[in-house]
């Protein structure tokens, strides 16, 4: 079969989603997310982003204006790779929120379980 012809050729993109709604998320702040420094999306909680990527070395930003993490990934065609990200505040920092109404929040992401199918 032609390699344009396949479903699954080398070039075929990958597919790279992040959600937000994970319960220990203290649900303030916006987080941007950022592939090879291209701002992809600014997440609320509950938010979610799916975008292709190509195979290949990538870098993911997640970055809540307080400080950012970054994943490194390498990317098959045809994967399909989900990652949750959540802003945290230990706890002076929640004493700090509920007093002051600011405080250091930090920002995280992680791998996530696969979405089940019903």
């Amino acid at each position: 079969m032609p390699t344009e012809n396949s479903s699954r050729s080398p070039a075929t993109a990958a597919q790279v989603t992040v959600t937000r709604d994970s319960p220990e998320d203290v649900q303030t702040r916006q987080i941007f997310v950022s592939l090879d420094g291209e701002r992809k999306a600014e997440l609320l909680f509950g938010d979610e982003i799916s975008f292709p990527v190509s195979a290949g070395r990538h870098t993911i930003r997640v970055d809540n204006t307080w400080n950012h993490k970054d994943l490194e990934l390498d990317v098959n065609g045809g994967d399909d790779l989900r990652y949750l990200t959540k802003s945290t505040a230990g706890q002076f920092s929640k004493f700090l929120l509920v007093a002051l109404g600011a405080g250091p929040i930090y920002v995280t992401i992680e791998p996530a379980a696969p979405r089940q199918t019903s």
